[in-house]
């Protein structure tokens, strides 16, 4: 009798401490920013995968690898960048142009100097397709 008189009242003794229980609703919130998720998580979640992710191209392999083909490459990016400082040169350099056409492979360069900037256009002769770019001219007041 007595031992349960002893659990009855320790038996009351946690119910009494163990309080309230709440609940409230469960709310989904995706991860991905893709889905609507916090757009801080793109990076990380992108970080993963690529930890993640083992396959390996076996033609990018061989790309990196040749000599040859990064001399080229090389090459290609030096070239290209001395065209566009003759560009922007042009544009912008001690003798700057109002407007003229440079010409080079199957791209052509049309620039014109207006009164709120400078409209730059760039034409693939190969395919037709033109890229237009505005260029905004600092007015000092």
């Amino acid at each position: 009798m007595r031992k349960k008189t002893l659990l009855t009242a320790m038996t009351l003794c946690l119910a009494s401490t163990a309080g309230v229980v709440r609940s409230a609703d469960l709310v989904y919130q995706p991860i991905n920013p893709a889905f609507g998720g916090r757009a801080l998580n793109g990076q990380y979640l992108l970080n993963n995968a690529q930890a993640q992710n083992d396959f390996e191209d076996p033609d990018r392999r061989r790309q990196e690898d040749d000599p040859s083909d990064q001399f080229i490459r090389a090459l290609e990016s030096r070239l290209l960048n001395g065209l566009a400082n003759q560009v922007a040169e042009a544009i912008f350099g001690e003798n700057a142009q109002d407007s003229g056409t440079i010409t080079f492979d199957d791209q052509t360069i049309t620039f014109e100097r207006g009164l709120e900037g400078i409209s730059v256009e760039i034409v693939d002769t190969s395919n037709g397709s033109s890229t237009f770019i505005e260029i905004p001219t600092l007015q000092l007041d």
